[in-house]
């Protein structure tokens, strides 16, 4: 695991002292060592965090006659049957490095060999012989990898950090902002500035010495059937999930250094825990974190995992300095990020890194297995559809005329929506009606239906899929891509821990999606058929509890520790002259929070992070990180 960075100028000699600076930048993600490599007008850099081969895995590493050099953040988990078979073709090894594999298999099969890798990974190659660079990213886009291209040439890196690093452009692109706005991240390709650049998930960019960029893909996620395939059962289902499960489990356990498992007390989690234990001789260190605020202590739930299992368990009951711990994780983002969760994923890392240096988690379940409350929602909505035209804007001009804290304001405004799809989106995103009040209009796109389907269309199957089928792929590729995952990354790579998600092995997501919705969601519940396939490995109390998220009390926080904090940035001067919002409805939801007229959490903090990165946008790159207080 690592942190990479590079540029390929055109007609001008490369900056070696440039990439240094922009992995200097990015030390967290590999404090163990660093490496760097200057061809002409090409130069790559890296920082690494050592977890397979680690006397000879050192970065960059050449081909044979090193012509051909790569830097490569990640792991590669069927690295050694590839390098079998690279091997019967010729190619010679220095080292037992998955890295090396990558580079060989460039030489073998060019722009078609990332399809041939099992993992999760972000790498450059600079090929000296044909003068180009070749940047890679991962199918999910577990591993970030960032970019520009200008008239000067292309830079690339790990995280925004390492553009900011070599003086990109950092003009705003307010089309990005206006999805933040809304949705509280930045999906791909986007990121808050216009000249930088996310490369797609599953996506490849070749860059010439002459300027010349061409882009491809090697993998999208596949549409999630709506009815059975002929030729599949329920059962069938259940009992090849179950093996693709194991396996992918069981290939994530490959390392050189001690390794453990973050231990939430759901199902996701605690089936990877089971499956750990299931395939190793040793006890699975785990671990959990939990809250003095009942609501958000899901520690009596791992305990009992813990104990069927015999792990090596480690759990924390959190009381953190709210106001230090916010502020260094807005840092880390370099964008404006207003997933709450992004806070335990922090604490459990830090805490994790103690004793381990990979975890394994359970992201991604909920995506592939529909486990949302907002899969549920679509399906106990769909009688909207039928509300006639004349009846909606009724209920519209009623909805608009209640009170803001009145009770059921948002619901009415949610059903009137033109179209099933937009239905979800109020639900999911900051809703349509807040955003009108508390936004200036510049900042509300025209024509908002038109403008989500052409502005998110590669994140949405194609014309004529049911609702339900559009809101299960958005959630598996601009949240995942834009939210969860960089939440998983940012945190973990804070502390220099890595994470590996087995749900989100290609493998298993490709027959997921085989599996039709009502095998996966049934009479509100989701993940039916995960839950055939593993469920007998789990305490029943965790089948039948209700679906609890990642959280933190931040509600209470703006209440009492933060609420200073907040108040002092939400109204100071340098925010509210930006002309984002409207100065007296952002203080009046202020004031509806803290009377508990209204919880507001999920919009004061999404502004609290802008605030934040604004704040903090121009200052240096920084690895800091704090102490968390803690109690066994």
């Amino acid at each position: 695991m690592c942190g990479i960075a590079g540029e390929l100028l055109l007609g001008a000699t490369a900056d070696a002292a440039r990439v240094r600076a922009m992995c200097d930048s990015i030390r967290h993600r590999g404090p163990d060592d660093e490496g760097y490599h200057t061809d002409g007008p090409c130069a790559i850099g890296m920082r690494r965090l050592s977890i397979i081969d680690l006397h000879t895995g050192h970065q960059p590493i050449s081909n044979e006659d090193g012509s051909i050099w790569i830097v490569y953040n990640g792991e590669v988990y069927n690295y050694q049957e590839l390098r079998s078979d690279l091997i019967s073709r010729g190619h010679r090894f220095r080292t037992n490095s998955d890295t090396e594999t990558i580079i060989h298999l460039y030489e073998e099969f060019g722009v078609e060999s990332p399809a041939k890798l099992r993992g999760m990974f972000a790498y450059a190659i600079w090929d000296g012989r044909k003068r180009q660079v070749f940047l890679v990213r991962d199918r999910f886009g577990k591993k970030p990898l960032h970019y520009a291209a200008g008239p000067n040439g292309l830079t690339f890196g790990s995280e925004l950090k390492c553009l900011r690093a070599a003086d990109i452009p950092l003009e705003l692109d307010d089309e990005a902002m206006r999805l933040y706005l809304m949705l509280g991240y930045f999906p791909d390709p986007w990121t808050p500035y216009r000249a930088i650049r996310k490369l797609d998930a599953g996506g490849w960019m070749l860059y010439h010495a002459d300027g010349r960029m061409e882009q491809g893909s090697y993998w999208k996620l596949p549409v999630p059937r709506e009815t059975p395939p002929p030729d599949l059962t329920e059962e069938d289902a259940a009992a090849r999930v179950r093996e693709i499960f194991d396996e992918s489990v069981r290939l994530r356990l490959i390392a050189d250094v001690p390794l453990g498992a973050f231990l939430s007390g759901g199902i996701d989690s605690s089936s990877i825990v089971a499956s750990m234990a299931m395939q190793t001789s040793e006890p699975v260190k785990t671990f959990s974190i939990g809250f003095e605020e009942a609501a958000y202590n899901e520690l009596p739930y791992a305990r009992m995992v813990a104990e069927k299992y015999g792990t090596d368990h480690h759990e924390y009951v959190v009381r953190p300095d709210s106001i230090e711990l916010v502020s260094n994780i807005a840092r880390h983002f370099d964008e404006p990020f207003a997933d709450t969760a992004a806070i335990p994923t922090y604490i459990v890392s830090q805490l994790a890194v103690r004793d381990v240096k990979v975890v394994l988690t359970g992201d991604g379940g909920d995506e592939i297995f529909g486990g949302y409350e907002s899969f549920f929602n679509v399906e106990r909505q769909r009688w909207a559809d039928s509300v006639p035209r004349f009846a909606r804007s009724v209920l519209s001009w009623l909805a608009d005329r209640l009170p803001y804290s009145a009770y059921g304001k948002n619901y009415l405004h949610t059903i009137t929506r033109p179209s099933a799809l937009e239905r979800y989106f109020e639900n999911n995103t900051m809703p349509h009606f807040m955003r009108a009040r508390l936004l200036a209009p510049e900042w509300m796109p025209p024509a908002e239906g038109a403008w989500l389907a052409r502005t998110l269309s590669h994140c949405l199957p194609p014309n004529g899929a049911d609702v339900l089928t559009q809101a299960m792929y958005f959630e598996a590729t601009a949240k995942l891509q834009g939210d969860m995952l960089p939440k998983v990354d940012r945190m973990s790579m804070a502390n220099s821990l890595e994470v590996r998600c087995p749900l989100l092995d290609h493998v298993l997501a490709e027959y997921a999606a085989r599996i039709p919705h009502a095998w996966k969601i049934r009479n509100g519940k989701g993940k039916q058929v995960l839950i055939k396939a593993i469920g007998d490995r789990l305490p029943p109390e965790l089948l039948n509890r209700p679906k609890q998220g990642f959280g933190v009390p931040i509600a209470e926080w703006f209440r009492g520790p933060l609420r200073e904090f907040a108040w002092d940035h939400l109204t100071s001067a340098s925010f509210l002259g930006r002309g984002l919002i409207s100065p007296a409805f952002l203080r009046r939801l202020l004031q509806e929070h803290e009377q508990k007229r209204r919880d507001n959490t999920a919009y004061l903090w999404m502004l609290l992070m802008l605030e934040l990165w604004f704040s903090d946008a121009e200052s240096a790159p920084r690895d800091s990180r704090i102490a968390v207080e803690v109690s066994s």
